[in-house]
């Protein structure tokens, strides 16, 4: 199943607005009761030790920064550099008699890609032990050279809801990966940071369990 992506190149600093998001029928969870308990990651672009982890007080929002996040291309550079993934794995506490799932995300970074060069990103969003998953993806075709804002939207036909009665660990696999058939041409692409507020930057939505 795949997700719109709408892409955006912005000058550094410059954060997304929030959307406002009124998908409900009937009155959501108490915030208070809805709590980020951990988030674990690995992969080759975020090895152990390489991800600054914060979660907020009130366990409502979680802010992820990358310093490997980052793949490269050129000449001289190993064609293992090419690509780059990052497994994220969020433990979510909630009430029971709730379901939620991932509305949308956003991502910023940077490329840099030579005329010749496509850089892509993308992002799987699962629950674990659900086999339905949603995708997104988005597209650089050089050349081109700016930070950039990634937003994906999910339409109602690739919403993946989380198990239904119990907490669910949702699952982000992404990738950022440069490809030319060029080998003299050269490209950065990056995932600087990911910030994730169940009400606001990670927009959530939420709905009854019929079981």
């Amino acid at each position: 199943m795949k997700l719109s992506a709408a892409l955006a190149i912005f000058p550094a600093l410059i954060a997304a607005s929030p959307a406002a998001l009124d998908t409900q029928t009937f009155t959501p969870p108490d915030p208070s009761t809805v709590q980020i308990m951990d988030v674990a990651y690995g992969g080759s672009g975020c090895p152990q030790g390489t991800v600054g982890t914060a979660i907020s007080e009130d366990r409502t929002t979680m802010t992820l920064i990358f310093d490997e996040y980052v793949a490269s291309l050129s000449p001289q550079t190993p064609v293992t550099e090419n690509r780059k993934n990052c497994q994220i794995n969020v433990e979510l506490q909630y009430p029971g008699g709730f379901q939620y799932s991932v509305f949308s995300a956003d991502y910023r970074g940077y490329a840099a890609v030579d005329q010749g060069v496509t850089g892509t990103i993308r992002s799987t969003y699962y629950f674990s032990g659900q086999t339905a998953q949603c995708s997104t993806e988005a597209v650089f075709e050089g050349p081109m050279d700016g930070d950039y804002l990634k937003h994906d939207e999910a339409d109602n036909a690739s919403i993946v809801w989380s198990p239904c009665g119990e907490s669910g660990m949702l699952n982000i696999n992404s990738q950022v990966r440069l490809t030319t058939s060029d080998r003299s041409k050269s490209g950065l692409l990056t995932t600087d940071s990911l910030d994730a507020k169940f009400t606001q930057e990670i927009y959530v939505q939420w709905r009854e369990c019929s079981e």
